[in-house]
Order: C-alpha cells, then structure tokens, then sequence
C-alpha cells in the first residue's frame, strides 16, 4: 500500500511538519523579503513617497500571488490526494497543467498591467505626487509577473514531490540576489525605483529558472512526460477547484488593499496626517505583518501534503494529529508576534526610513490597534488551506473570505462614516476576532464527524 511506501503516512507527524514547515516557512520568509527589502532601501534612499508608491502598486502583486496559489497549492493538493490512492497518472496531470496554467496567467496579467497602468495606478488612489514613484517601479516590475507566478506556485509543487529544501533554494536564491542588486542599484548607483524594479525582476528570473530546471529534469515521484502538459479541462478543473481558498483569499486582500488605500487617502486627507502619511505607514506595516503571517502560511503549507496524503489514505487520526501539532506551533508565534508589534512598533517603522511626527504618530497607533488580534490570527488562514488539502474546497473558500471580504471590508467602508481614519484602524481587530470564532467552529464541527471518531 502507499501508505507503507511514503513516509507521508507512516513517518511520526511531528517530524514530518518539520521536515515540511522549516523549508517553508523560511520560503515565505524569503517571498516577504522581497518586498521588505524593497521598502528598505527605497524608505532609505528615496523617501516616504517611493514606499507609498509601493504600497499602490502591490495589488498587482498580490493578483500575482493569488494565480501562483491557485495552480500552486491546488497542484500540490490535487497531486498529493491522487497519489494517496495510488493514481500517478492522474497525478502528473495534475501537475503538468498547473505550470502551463501559471505561465498563461502570468502572461496575461503583464500584459493588461502594462496596456492598463495609468487608469490602474489611478484606480488604486495614487496622487499626483505618488504617481512619480509609481509609474516606472510598475513598468519594469511587470516583466517579472510570469516568473513572480512560477516561482511562487512552483515551490508548491516541488515542495507536494517530496523536496521542501529545493523549494527553499527557489525562494532564497532570488531573494539574496534581490537584496544584493538592491544595494546596489539603488543605494550604490542611485536608480532609485527603477533600480529596485530591476533588482525585484533579475531576482524572480533566478528563482523561476531554478524551479523549471527542477520541474523538467529532478521530478522524482513521478516522470513528467510531455503529454500531461496539455491542458486538459478536468485536470485545470480540479486543481482550480482545491486553490480556490488560498486564492480567493489573496484577492480578497487585493480588493481590501485597493479599498484600504483609498479610504486612507480620502479620510487622511480630512485628517491632520494628511493624504500620503496613511499610504506609506499602512504598506510598511503590512508588510512587517506578512514576515509574522509567513511562519503561519509557512506552517499551514507543511501541513497541506501530510493532511492531503492520510486524507486520500483514510489515516484520518494523523490528519487530526497534524492539525492539532500546527495549531499549537503557531500559537506561541502569534503570541511572540503580538508582543513584538505592541511594546516596539515606532522602533520597528524606524528600521525603513525617518517621517515627522504625524508619521510615528499614526504607524504606532495602527500597529498596536488594528494588529490587536495577531495572538489569534492563526487560526483561519491554517484552518482555510487545511478544507482545501482535504478536498472540501467550499469551506476552504468560505473561511478565506470570512476575514478579508465579509468583515474586513464593510468595516473599512462603513465605520470611517462614523468614526474618520479611526474607523480603518478599529476594523481590523474586529474582523479578526470573528473571522477566528467562525473558523473555530467549523473546525470543531469538521473533528466531530465519523470518520474522525472510527465509526
């Protein structure tokens, strides 16, 4: 049986999300870093206005992002489900069609960014003085969508073959070439944002080169032959189906970035912070923020191909044991990283760049207000992508708007009425805190079921 040959099913589960965590967690660590180093070094060499210019253009990224886990993590979970029942034809598929669907779509996003940049960059609230910034990081950066997507979802599907350690070498060899051109493009030679826009593309390039290689020619569970590159309507279908969740759930925080974004620019500007301060403090924080959630996406992709394994195995007592182990981890994470944002946030926006007072004023207020709940954040994002490797994708889509698009944005738009720019920073903790009780009760019901108590 399968279950005797892979150590998916028989190895302790312990050893196993370690085996498989470490490397992603230190994966999404490396994808954070992207975009912190970006930060960095334009804070640093450019100004407050070149980060807020970052922070208008990341919805792309993040469209970018949501494609990657789409074809990435539902590659992987459709691919680690068949071969819990022993069809590895199916499973090649699987795999074959998620990295010409990843290419398609980053082809296609590169191409309506470019054709479209002026009306987007003005849709997602850049000022005039924004605009500068934007225009030329947007223009280069778009080159590299297509590899930002195959460098992303593929680590995914290295990572469902059995090589978490490859996966981790896509994401830091990229990362370390980014930061290393990013010194010197910006803060050596003086580009400014072009420099980075250079240095964040030459970066994705490597990476998406290495997964490729890893793809056509150290694929080691199955032989990838031609034929399961051919899209087939089945195959897109499912895997489309199980990455659902994670992707609805990164457009979802595209739609809120763009609504965020707009909303601190009309109610900043009836602040005394003013129209950009809000931008430039919010994009620095939420990418702060993305370092801490990287342990717990890093978490929640270990646990995908060991729950998605025994799942299509019927080992469904190490499915709650690896459910149980990764809670438990991300718990004490969420605790550390809620004490880190409280008792330090006007040291930690200190690392990206000086501001006047009004700047430390308002990063200080939204790192200790609208991150309040990060103790508990853990909680729907593993409980999200843990439906998803199970093969019950409707949960999984469901819990991953529950935070995002249920509640996080109607508080962005209505409690501003009310309240000014404090209405923004007070929806955070409270769509949070439901978005956990919700995800809380599903899961309860989900362990509940027969086939977790042997009947």
């Amino acid at each position: 049986m399968m279950t005797e040959e892979n150590p998916l099913g028989t190895a302790p589960v312990g050893k196993m999300l370690r085996q498989f965590a470490v490397p992603s967690i230190i994966a999404m660590l490396v994808s954070a870093l992207y975009n912190m180093v970006d930060q960095f070094f334009i804070g640093r060499n450019v100004g407050a206005l070149g980060n807020a210019a970052t922070n208008i253009v990341f919805p792309l990224s993040t469209s970018c992002v949501a494609i990657a886990l789409l074809f990435g993590i539902g590659g992987a979970s459709a691919f680690n489900l068949a071969l819990g029942r022993n069809d590895k034809d199916r499973a090649a598929r699987y795999i074959g069609n998620s990295v010409v669907g990843m290419f398609l779509m980053g082809i296609g996003i590169a191409a309506v960014t470019e054709i479209f940049m002026y009306p987007l960059l003005r849709f997602f609230a850049a000022s005039d003085s924004v605009m500068v910034y934007a225009v030329p990081y947007t223009r280069i950066t778009a080159i590299g969508f297509p590899f930002m997507i195959f460098a992303t979802g593929g680590g995914h599907l290295i990572r469902a073959d059995g090589s978490p350690k490859m996966t981790m070498l896509c994401n830091m060899s990229g990362a370390i070439i980014n930061t290393i051109l990013d010194y010197l493009f910006v803060s050596r030679f003086g580009w400014g944002m072009e420099g980075a826009a250079y240095a964040t593309v030459i970066g994705q390039v490597i990476s998406a080169g290495i997964a490729l290689w890893y793809m056509m020619f150290r694929f080691k569970t199955i032989k990838l032959k031609p034929s399961y590159f051919v899209i087939s309507g089945e195959a897109i279908g499912r895997v489309a189906a199980l990455g659902m969740a994670p992707c609805t759930n990164q457009l979802a925080m595209m739609v809120v970035q763009i609504v965020m974004n707009k909303s601190l620019k009309y109610y900043g500007g009836l602040s005394s912070f003013g129209e950009d301060i809000p931008i430039a403090c919010v994009g620095i924080i939420s990418k702060v923020s993305m370092v801490f959630f990287s342990f717990i996406i890093g978490i929640s992709q270990g646990l995908q191909p060991i729950v998605s394994f025994n799942y299509g195995a019927g080992r469904y007592d190490r499915v709650k044991k690896g459910y149980a182990t990764a809670m438990k981890i991300s718990a004490v994470l969420s605790v550390f990283a809620f004490l880190m944002f409280w008792i330090f946030p006007r040291d930690i926006i200190s690392v990206f760049g000086k501001g006047s007072e009004e700047y430390y004023e308002f990063a200080t207020r939204y790192f200790r207000i609208f991150l309040f709940f990060t103790f508990v954040n853990f909680i729907q994002p593993i409980s999200s992508n843990f439906f998803t490797a199970i093969g019950k994708p409707v949960k999984g889509v469901f819990l991953s708007l529950t935070r995002q698009i249920l509640f996080l944005l109607p508080l962005i738009l209505i409690l501003p009425v009310f309240m000014g720019i404090d209405g923004i920073v007070y929806s955070g903790p409270i769509a949070d805190f439901i978005a956990c009780v919700i995800a809380t009760l599903m899961v309860v019901k989900e362990f509940a079921g027969p086939e977790y108590r042997g009947i």
